[in-house]
């Protein structure tokens, strides 16, 4: 039984950290070199995490600065950020490329809200989901004889404490992200 609920525990953080790793990639009108996460460079045939193939840097509060270390790639980069979702345009002077986060409406911070939360309740109900397979799991080795009556309502408890701590974290991670969307 034991495991059953460590294995829940552990789908749960890691659900908790997909949110966590989702929000990090939410353009929030500040630089942050986590929004360039998820795009990749074709470098020598192979997609490349830009973080690989350059330093990342904030030199101002809306301003990244992408200095490549093989010079080469820099038109390689500013093909893919321009490929990608992230929404700005590269400026390249020859030497470093350039992300000039503009300043976010105040519906385009709504709108960034709506999805923060959108985010956050799909990770809620994954959470759920985690917690029905757990106790469904628990009922099975009731019913099979592995334990006791005792034993089940302990085990739903425990998961059901897990889950409540979760849901918890994840309201958490919701309210920050919206504080952070919403400051100005």
């Amino acid at each position: 039984m034991n495991t059953v609920i460590d294995t829940a525990k552990t789908k749960m953080k890691k659900s908790i950290n997909h949110l966590i790793d989702d929000y990090a990639t939410i353009r929030a009108g500040r630089a942050n070199p986590a929004v360039l996460d998820k795009v990749k460079v074709d470098y020598y045939g192979a997609p490349t995490p830009i973080n690989q193939l350059a330093s990342v840097s904030t030199s101002e509060a809306r301003v990244l600065v992408i200095t490549p270390y093989d010079k080469s790639i820099l038109k390689g980069i500013e093909k893919a950020i321009q490929a990608s979702d992230v929404g700005i345009n590269p400026q390249n002077d020859g030497q470093v490329i350039r992300l000039i986060f503009p300043q976010l409406t105040e519906d385009r911070r709504k709108e960034i809200v709506k999805d923060v939360r959108k985010m956050g309740e799909e990770s809620k109900v994954h959470i759920r989901s985690i917690r029905r397979d757990a106790i469904e799991k628990i009922k099975a080795m009731k019913k099979n004889g592995d334990i006791t009556e005792d034993d089940l309502k302990v085990g739903e408890d425990k998961i059901q404490k897990i889950t409540d701590k979760s849901i918890k974290e994840i309201d958490d991670q919701i309210a920050a992200k919206e504080k952070e969307v919403m400051t100005v």
